[in-house]
């Protein structure tokens, strides 16, 4: 019996844990104004024939916060990278001088900032949706184990307080992310 609680316990806590961290990875892709080379993660590149995530023909660094600058491993590649950039609709206009590619992120509008927080918050409602559905599924299986109703009420109590943290701390990572798309 105290495995099957502790097998409960344990997948909930998984569960909620896997909608954060499912959280935190899309929150990454949200842009937040700085120039990161993550804005470029989802380029790909048609190398010899066969599309190839951008990454793996090139180094994607960011001198400053405006700026990514794409150095391919073999300069034949610059206009294959245009064009995966363009292909990509980034909303970026890619140059070139010939070594790399270089992009000049543009500062966000206000307009755009509150889109990308609204954005971000659809992507934390998401996420709690997540976490309760996980605390719906353990007090299900708790109502179905053969304890007394007082344990089984403690129990729910556990689970209610580990769904309060990580709705907490999803909260707290909306939070910051917010600051920082709407800091100019």
């Amino acid at each position: 019996m105290e495995e099957e609680i502790e097998l409960i316990i344990d997948s909930t806590r998984e569960g909620m844990a896997s909608a954060l961290g499912h959280l935190e990875k899309n929150l990454v892709n949200i842009r937040a104004g700085k120039a990161t080379p993550v804005m470029v993660s989802s380029v790909m590149v048609d190398y010899y024939g066969s599309p190839t995530p951008l990454s793996q023909v090139a180094n994607v660094n960011t001198p400053d916060g405006m700026t990514i600058t794409i150095q391919p491993w073999e300069k034949n590649m610059i206009p294959e990278i245009e064009k995966g950039i363009q292909i990509a609709n980034l909303g970026f206009n890619p140059m070139n001088n010939g070594e790399s590619v270089i992009i000049n992120v543009p500062p966000l509008t206000e307009e755009r900032r509150i889109e990308l927080a609204k954005q971000a918050r659809s992507e934390g409602e998401e996420a709690k949706i997540g976490v309760r559905n996980d605390r719906k599924s353990a007090n299900n299986e708790i109502k179905n184990l053969d304890v007394s109703d007082d344990m089984k009420k403690n129990l729910e109590i556990d689970v209610q307080k580990m769904t309060d943290d990580y709705i907490t701390k999803i909260d707290s990572i909306l939070d910051s992310k917010e600051k920082e798309i709407m800091t100019v």
